[in-house]
């Protein structure tokens, strides 16, 4: 007893210890799965900012590259121009992003000019429906835009040159107020055409590859009425990470000093720092104006020729207002999706191992109980065969003894005591016979002579087999075999054998019914043999387990009933080798059914 308490408590404590390790691991797993959230997340917003400034880079590399002064454009002078383009193309990774490049001045009626590269030059162009439109829109101040999507156009303002500023870049700003700086007036505008393939097919899946190799994103560009640009795959409304692509403004903005700045009523000096020792730093302010954010930036360009004057370019941007977005999501739907289903799988394969774990604790477990009701099973056989021995073995014993002293001396009696040891040593061997039956059918060494054989014959085998011991207890049996029964592939011997442990149970369990039916019948695709007595009857619970070897019904045993408990899984084990199965329909007090079923 105490070692069964031991053995209990040992199972509950390692249940235990793998229960606590699986809610230990729970927990490690989301501390991991939390941290890998949020180095992805870094992770991609970090390649969605480089993947944003090397396209922009890009966009800017061509926008300010072209900023000169109208000068240049009165001389016709292209040699500054020539440099610039040259200089360009040489740093560029895509020559062929550039379409075309025209300038319009700042007079109706002029003829715009278009730039001949193979001519390093620019000369008088006839206008056309795109450049029409593209005129239309930047001329006019409230539309102005440094770049138009739709049309794939990039425009400069070409400002007349002044001592000090070079170039000043203007976007439109809804404030009524005179700027930081005067801007000077308009000379006209540069317009430069970006090839739409070559961004499409170049630009953007290189940047796609370089920053995302891995194919583990999903990366759109969208322009600002939410029309796919450019998409690797479809990305949902929902993005890990979003950066704005054609931001125009400089990359490094800086002021640089005036000795001399003239201040006229119409300046306004707010928010700028004019000191001649600032040198290479940012100025940017931003304010909200009748609801709308507008960045204000200037820039110092030092020129890579020391006499030449620094370069000051200025440019307004309205927050949240860029042409197009580049979106990315996960392949997941989201990284957070994705790390969920990492940790979410990573935790079904503990639990899988949890489940496993527990499920061979709880097999070793029910594989002892059964071990164990197995083991209590083959003593209560080999007691019950002892004492079923034992009966027969004495009655030979003391007839024998009795001959041997010549109790017995007239030729009845010796006649009487053969016949009573020729009956016990019978009952002894067919004993014998159905162990070493039972003893061959569980190793599979049996052996089952089939062929074809009417069912009336095995019926009245059995049936004769048994005249003796029904007949000695008076039993009244019925038989009712349909006529015209097919034949069927069995082992005649094997069979009515199983027949006869049904009619000996019968007998056996009659509790004072005289009665049994043997009957056969065609149930179109099995032959249906069934034994049916009104004798002691079969709990429910006991109906699942009878067929199992060695077990023997607990008010069979408490009723000292003979028997060993082979009879009926011998009988299941004879049905099953001809294909066939065995069931039971009984209720305690109202006798049994059982029926053996053998295909055709």
């Amino acid at each position: 007893m105490k070692r069964s308490w031991f053995s209990f408590l040992m199972i509950v404590g390692v249940l235990g210890l793998l229960t606590l390790f699986l809610g230990l691991q729970y927990k490690w797993l989301s501390e991991v799965s939390e941290a890998e959230r949020d180095r992805m997340q870094k992770r991609v917003e970090t390649d969605v900012a480089r993947f944003s400034e090397d396209f922009n880079r890009e966009m800017q590399a061509a926008y300010y590259n072209f900023q000169i002064d109208g000068e240049m454009w009165k001389k016709g002078d292209w040699n500054e121009f020539n440099e610039r383009y040259e200089f360009w193309k040489r740093r560029t990774a895509y020559p062929e992003l550039i379409r075309g490049i025209y300038f319009f001045e700042n007079q109706p009626g002029v003829r715009p000019l278009k730039y001949e590269a193979d001519k390093h030059a620019f000369e008088p162009s006839d206008t056309t429906p795109e450049l029409e439109n593209i005129r239309t829109r930047f001329t006019a101040e409230k539309n102005y835009a440094p770049f138009y999507d739709d049309a794939y156009a990039m425009v400069l303002p070409i400002y007349h040159g002044e001592k000090r500023i070079e170039h000043i870049i203007l976007k439109r700003s809804d404030r009524e107020v005179s700027p930081t700086v005067r801007i000077p007036d308009k000379f006209g505008w540069l317009v430069v055409l970006l090839d739409e393939t070559t961004i499409k097919n170049r630009v953007m899946p290189d940047l796609a590859t370089k920053y995302f190799p891995e194919n583990d994103y999903k990366l759109s560009v969208f322009d600002r009425s939410e029309q796919a640009v450019f998409s690797t795959q479809d990305v949902t409304t929902t993005s890990d990470a979003s950066s704005p692509l054609f931001n125009l403004s400089p990359d490094n903005l800086m002021f640089f000093a005036r000795e001399a700045m003239p201040r006229s009523a119409d300046e306004h000096t707010r928010g700028v720092v004019i000191d001649k020792r600032v040198e290479s730093h940012t100025f940017s302010r931003t304010e909200t104006i009748n609801g709308r954010s507008g960045t204000y930036q200037l820039e110092l360009k030092q020129p890579a020729d020391k006499a030449k004057p620094r370069t000051m370019t200025a440019a307004v941007t309205e927050s949240g207002n860029e042409p197009w977005t580049l979106r990315v999501q996960h392949n997941a739907g989201s990284i957070d999706a994705f790390v969920r289903n990492e940790r979410n799988k990573s935790f079904l394969i503990g639990l899988g191992i949890y489940l496993l774990l527990v499920g061979g604790i709880v097999a070793i477990l029910l594989s002892a109980l059964r071990s164990r009701a197995f083991a209590r099973r083959q003593i209560d056989f080999v007691s019950s065969v002892s004492h079923e021995f034992r009966t027969p073995l004495a009655v030979i014993y003391s007839a024998g003894e009795n001959l041997a002293d010549g109790v017995a001396k007239e030729d009845a009696q010796v006649s009487r005591y053969g016949e009573l040891i020729k009956g016990e040593g019978k009952k002894l061997s067919g004993m014998v016979e159905q162990i070493l039956e039972f003893a061959g059918a569980s190793s599979g060494r049996r052996k089952y002579n089939l062929s074809r054989t009417d069912v009336s014959d095995i019926v009245d085998d059995a049936l004769n087999a048994c005249e003796p011991l029904t007949e000695s207890h008076g039993f009244n049996v019925e038989t009712e075999l349909q006529s015209d029964l097919p034949t069927i592939l069995a082992d005649r011997s094997a069979l009515s054998s199983a027949i006869q442990n049904l009619i000996a149970n019968s007998v056996k369990y009659s509790n004072g019914s005289k009665w049994i039916r043997v009957s056969a019948t065609n149930g179109s695709d099995s032959i249906k043999i069934a034994v049916e007595d009104k004798g002691l009857g079969i709990s429910s619970d006991e109906l699942r387990r009878i067929f199992e070897p060695f077990y023997r019904a607990k008010e069979v045993v408490d009723a000292q009933i003979s028997g060993n408990g082979l009879g009926l899984s011998l009988v299941r084990k004879i049905a099953e080798a001809h294909g066939g199965k065995v069931s039971v329909d009984s209720r305690p007090g109202s006798g049994s059914k059982f029926t053996i079923e053998i295909p055709v």
